[in-house]
């Protein structure tokens, strides 16, 4: 079995349009959310039990940084978000592993200021209209 660490997942971004290749290291905790939406195929004939069938997947990424306004991946974030403006991003399990590759909207930019902490922001991430469609990648 092979144990993957989270400090050793990689997040990417770049321009939309494009597969992702600047690394940002500027990133605390990250989670990569995947669901599907389902439909109701119920029938009689399913002895009384609800069935349903998968329709179309969703994906967000949450994830925190230091607020750093001097580092380069934190400024294209920002820049998304203010702008509405689309932006690449690879979510790899490791470099060179797998996971989702796709131009995302920034849906949330939220500035945490702890007493005892550094600021840091929490951003949230989805799949957003593009030329290119969602993908799920191994070996990139």
């Amino acid at each position: 079995m092979a144990i993957k660490l989270g400090m050793d997942a990689k997040l990417y971004y770049g321009p939309a349009g494009t597969t992702a290749e600047s690394i940002i290291n500027n990133v605390k905790d990250l989670t990569l959310n995947l669901s599907t939406q389902e439909t109701d195929v119920t029938t009689r004939g399913n002895g009384g039990w609800v069935a349903t069938m998968p329709t179309l997947k969703e994906g967000s990424v949450d994830f925190s940084m230091v607020w750093d306004t001097s580092d380069a991946a934190f400024t294209a974030i920002q820049t998304a978000f203010f702008a509405n403006t689309a932006i690449a991003f690879l979510v790899l399990d490791e470099e060179g592993g797998q996971g989702l590759d796709a131009d995302f909207s920034v849906t949330n930019f939220t500035r945490n200021e702890n007493l005892t902490d550094a600021i840091t922001v929490d951003v949230t991430i989805k799949p957003t209209y593009s030329t290119r469609a969602p993908e799920w990648v191994s070996g990139s």
